[in-house]
C-alpha cells in the first residue's frame, strides 16, 4: 500500500481551477531558452544541441519571426513522432525536410522562442512555477493528447479522425454526479467537449457552455466578466479560437498552432491571467496553461514509459510547455516532477470528486498513476494579487502587437493587394467538418 500523500491536502487551498489548453508546440521550442539564455535551472537549450541530415547539422537557433507559414507546420501524426525521436530525439529534421518539402530550410523545426517573442510566458515563468517534465500524453496527434487531457485515455489511435467526433466519458461526469459546478468556454464555433463525449454533443445548457471574452443574449456572461464577477465555476475549461477567418480585424486564431502568430497566444494567456489576478476568487485559484502536443519541434528529452491499461499506449510523448499559476505557489518555481495531461484530472478529480475512503472515480490506469499539482500550492498564505504597475509593460505591448498587425492589414487593403487566402491545417478542417456536423445534429450557431 502506497504511504499517504501529504500535497493531497495542499490543494484544499483551491476552489478553482481553470485549464487552458493550446496548441503544437514543443517545451525546449517554446520555453527551451530559460535555460540557455536567463541561465535558469531548467533542462532546457544548451548551444551545442542539434539534428543531423544528409549529412549536414543543424543546430538550435533563435527564429527570427513570430509566425510561421502552412508550409512550415512539422509532422506530428504518430509516425512522424517516432521518427522525430529515432536516435536519441535525432530524427526531427529529417522527419521536417519529409514532411515539409516546400520550405527549403530544413532547420526550422530546430528554432526556439525566446523572453522577448513570449513577454507573458517570461513573467509567469518568474513568478510561479515552470514544469519542466510535463510529457504530452501520447506521441501523436492533437486528438488522441485532447482525448487524454479531458477523457483519461484516446479511442485507439494516436491520429485524428478525419471528422474528429468521439465518444467517451469525460471527468465533467464525475463532476455532474458529485454536483460540482464547470463551465466550457469556447472562442468560436463549438466546445471541444463536444466532440470528445458524446453525453455532451447536444447539450443545450446555457449554465455549462460560454464564450471566453463575448457575452451574448442567448448565453449571458463570459469567462472574462465571470472572474471579474467572482462567479467563477469550480472548474473552467477554456479552448482557444482554433480558426482564423477574420482578415482585416485583429488576428482570429490564437491557438499558437502554425500558422497562427505566437503573440495571438500571448494575448490570449495575458487575458486570461490579467483577469485571474484582479478577480476576487485569485486567492482561491489554480491555472493551468499547457499544450496538447509538441507539434513536431524539437526537443531533447526522450519520453519516458507510461502506465496505461492498453499496451500500445504506454509511451508519454515529447515534453510540452507548461506553466502553472497560483498565489500558493513560491516565486520561480521549476518543477522537475512528471506530469502529463492527465495530471489535470487526477487534480480535479482529488480536489472535487474524492470519497470517502480518499479514492478517486476510476479514469483508467493513467489517471490513477499521474502525479496531481498540489505539490506546488507550498505557500502557507497566499501572495497577494499582482500591482497593475507589474502587469502595465506586457499590457502595453500586446497592445501595441495589436494595433501593428490590424495596421499592416489595413495597409494591404490600401495598396489594392488582396488578404492571403486562409489555408486551413489539419486540425482546423476537421475541427470545422466536426463544428458542422454537430450544428446540423442540433446545437444551433451562437452556442458554443
Amino acid at each position: 500500500m502506497p504511504a499517504p500523500d501529504p500535497t493531497v491536502e495542499n490543494l484544499s487551498r483551491i476552489d478553482h481551477i481553470v485549464v487552458l489548453m493550446l496548441e503544437n508546440r514543443s517545451f525546449d521550442h517554446m520555453l527551451g531558452y530559460l535555460k540557455l539564455e536567463a541561465g535558469l535551472p531548467v533542462d532546457g537549450l544548451d548551444a551545442s544541441m542539434s539534428n543531423s541530415h544528409a549529412g549536414k547539422t543543424y543546430r538550435i537557433h533563435h527564429l527570427k519571426s513570430t509566425k510561421l507559414t502552412k508550409d512550415q507546420d512539422p509532422g506530428h501524426s504518430g509516425a512522424d513522432v517516432k521518427e522525430q525521436l529515432a536516435n536519441g530525439n535525432g530524427g526531427f529534421v529529417s522527419n521536417y525536410a519529409k514532411h515539409n518539402p516546400k520550405d527549403p530550410n530544413h532547420g526550422t523545426v530546430m528554432g526556439y522562442h525566446n523572453g522577448t517573442d513570449l513577454p507573458v510566458y517570461d513573467h509567469l515563468a518568474r513568478e510561479y512555477a515552470v514544469c519542466d517534465r510535463w510529457f504530452c500524453s501520447v506521441p501523436g496527434a492533437t486528438w488522441p493528447n485532447r482525448l487524454y487531457a479531458v477523457c483519461g485515455k484516446a479511442a485507439g489511435s494516436k491520429n485524428n479522425k478525419r471528422q474528429p467526433l468521439y465518444a467517451l466519458p469525460s471527468f465533467v461526469r464525475h463532476l455532474d454526479r458529485a454536483k460540482v459546478s464547470w463551465r466550457w468556454y469556447a472562442h468560436e464555433y463549438v466546445a471541444t467537449l463536444r466532440l470528445s463525449d458524446d453525453r455532451y454533443r447536444l447539450s443545450l445548457s446555457t449554465r455549462n457552455f460560454r464564450y471566453f471574452d463575448r457575452r451574448t443574449a442567448a448565453l449571458g456572461r463570459s469567462f472574462l466578466e465571470h472572474a471579474a464577477d467572482g462567479n467563477l465555476a469550480t472548474v473552467s475549461w477554456i479552448d482557444p479560437n482554433f480558426v482564423d477567418f477574420d482578415l482585416l480585424g485583429p488576428a482570429g486564431s490564437n491557438d499558437d498552432h502554425p500558422p497562427s502568430d505566437v503573440k495571438a497566444g500571448q494575448k490570449l494567456v495575458l487575458a486570461l491571467y490579467t483577469a485571474l489576478a484582479s478577480s476576487p476568487k485569485w486567492s482561491k485559484t489554480l491555472l493551468v496553461v499547457t499544450y496538447d502536443e509538441h507539434g513536431g519541434f524539437f526537443d531533447h528529452v526522450p519520453p519516458p514509459a507510461a502506465k496505461d491499461d492498453r499496451a500500445a499506449f504506454r509511451s508519454y510523448g515529447p515534453r510540452v510547455p507548461a506553466l502553472v499559476v497560483s498565489p500558493w505557489i513560491p516565486r520561480g518555481t521549476i518543477s522537475h516532477e512528471l506530469y502529463d495531461h492527465t495530471s489535470i484530472l487526477k487534480t480535479i478529480l482529488l480536489r472535487f470528486c474524492r470519497m470517502p475512503n480518499g479514492s478517486i472515480p476510476n479514469m483508467g490506469a493513467r489517471v490513477a498513476n499521474a502525479n496531481h499539482l498540489g505539490g506546488l500550492l507550498t505557500l502557507r498564505t497566499a501572495r497577494p494579487k499582482p500591482r497593475p504597475p507589474a502587469l502595465k509593460p506586457l499590457i502595453k505591448l500586446t497592445s501595441q502587437w495589436q494595433s501593428d498587425e490590424l495596421e499592416e492589414k489595413l495597409l494591404t487593403q490600401a495598396a489594392g493587394r488582396p488578404p492571403r487566402d486562409v489555408e486551413l491545417n489539419e486540425l482546423q478542417e476537421g475541427y470545422l467538418k466536426a463544428k458542422n456536423k454537430v450544428r446540423r445534429d442540433g446545437v444551433p450557431a451562437g452556442m458554443p
